[in-house]
């Protein structure tokens, strides 16, 4: 019976270990779409300042090619900046779905091990 609360223990324990890595790569990937957002409010920002004259150009892979027009790069800025809220919006409920779930699963380990800590020294 000690043996088999071990190994329960033990897979909570690895399981606690997964959920925690798992919530490290999506904060990580909460923070990457936050600063390409930011990148994407910085452009549109600038682009306000300009006149519709100005020639724009646009990165693609590892070119610059001008763009059509103004109002095309703000269409499509604002096209991205609309995916990269959806996205953060996403991962921030995932995140907190992941600390729910974290929280409850430290708690469970955490009485576990004061269960067998209990049971060797009484």
């Amino acid at each position: 019976m000690a043996e088999d609360l071990s190994q329960q223990l033990q897979d909570q324990i690895g399981r606690l270990r997964q959920m925690q890595t798992q919530l490290q790569m999506v904060e990580q990937q909460r923070q990457q779409v936050e600063i390409r957002l930011k990148e994407v409010e910085e452009a549109l920002e600038e682009l306000g300042k300009v006149g519709e004259k100005t020639p724009i150009y646009k990165s693609v892979g590892n070119i610059l090619i001008k763009a059509k027009g103004k109002k095309e790069v703000v269409e499509e800025l604002n096209s991205t900046k609309e995916s990269l809220e959806l996205r953060k919006t996403t991962l921030m409920k995932q995140e907190g779905r992941l600390r729910e779930k974290l929280a409850e699963l430290q708690s469970k380990v955490e009485n576990a091990m004061n269960l067998a800590t209990g049971k060797v020294s009484g």
